[in-house]
């Protein structure tokens, strides 16, 4: 069977958004700037919907739990406006996951507070697979799916059986982690990456997974230990494609072992009106890359490219342009 199209499993979460002057220290009292806003959040909806917007052709299917409630219709709601994303097998069940995003006004730095609602209960057991025609099957957040994350007797957690079983009915598969800060990463991260194709996370994911610390104490990237990231990401199993993204620049080990780096856009500031959804939109690039055959050095740019696009807007989607379009944009900003 040709396969066409990209699956995203995962969180499906509705983000509620607060714009405060500043972050505010233990009992301390901050102004709200402005009325809170909704927007659609988590991996297989902001993934799903930068998919969908690249290239409107392509086939996107999503998977996870969500609630019967006024959160989970208004995500129905959201990948309704697009033909090509399908929704369909999505499982309802509970409450609808939520996060309370905090925008610091003065810093552009945002803080998490997060509600697993029906993202717990999905666990990859019910999956659908005869219904699934996709090329690659991208999951996560690996450490906020806790079905996903719960141990498995024989492939370490049921996130590494549904990668396996997604293997096994012939697509290439992808995970991404979420930054908790814990010590879970090297017990829960591992195994799913000895069933993963492509593995795209960001600095601190890769230092916590692998072990190896990626900045300094005064917070700079340690760039010497970069490459030893990615082979140590490998040497868990990771396929083809092992990429850490950073603020800095973005940079890879290929499936022949080859190391690629490219670096940050630097966008004028009144081009950045958030960062919220930045990591997927460059995950994205990344997948839809691969898809396409692309080589990873052109995966990177345009992942570097739909990211630099999305922090265009106010959300996590709708700053994301056509492919063709983020390349245009990413040779207008200077993209080597």
């Amino acid at each position: 069977m040709a396969r066409n199209g990209i699956c995203v499993a995962g969180n499906l979460i509705v983000d509620i958004n607060y714009p405060v002057s500043a972050f505010p220290s233990p009992g301390q009292l901050v102004t709200v700037l402005d009325n809170k806003t909704m927007t659609v959040g988590g991996l297989a909806c902001n993934v799903g919907i930068d998919l969908a917007r690249l290239d409107g052709k392509l086939p996107v299917r999503i998977l996870g739990c969500l609630g019967d409630d006024p959160e989970g219709r208004f995500i129905l709601e959201q990948f309704g406006h697009y033909a090509n994303l399908h929704s369909e097998d999505i499982q309802v069940t509970g409450q609808t996951s939520y996060t309370l995003v905090m925008n610091d006004a003065s810093t552009r730095e945002r803080t998490f507070f997060q509600f697993r609602g029906a993202n717990a209960v999905f666990d990859g057991l019910d999956v659908k697979w005869d219904a699934i025609d996709a090329k690659i099957f991208h999951a996560g957040y690996i450490l906020l799916m806790d079905g996903l994350d719960a141990g498995d007797p024989d492939y370490g957690t049921r996130m590494a059986r549904m990668l396996a079983r997604a293997r096994q009915r012939g697509m290439l598969t992808s995970v991404d982690v979420v930054s908790e800060a814990s010590d879970r990463f090297k017990d829960i991260v591992p195994p799913a990456l000895k069933y993963a194709d492509f593995c795209v996370i960001n600095e601190y994911e890769a230092g916590k997974t692998t072990g190896i610390t990626l900045r300094d104490g005064s917070g700079k990237l340690i760039l010497d230990r970069v490459p030893d990231a990615l082979e140590a990401l490998k040497a868990l199993g990771v396929a083809r494609w092992a990429v850490i993204h950073a603020p800095e620049g973005s940079f890879g080990l290929d499936e022949g072992g080859t190391f690629v780096s490219i670096p940050c856009l630097k966008l004028p500031k009144d081009r950045i009106l958030s960062t919220t959804g930045a990591g997927d939109a460059f995950c994205s690039g990344i997948l839809y890359g691969a898809h396409q055959d692309m080589s990873l050095m052109d995966a990177l740019r345009l992942g570097t490219a739909t990211a630099a696009a999305s922090l265009g807007a106010p959300d996590a989607n709708s700053g994301v342009k056509p492919a063709e379009g983020a390349l245009v944009f990413y040779r207008e900003m200077g993209g080597i």
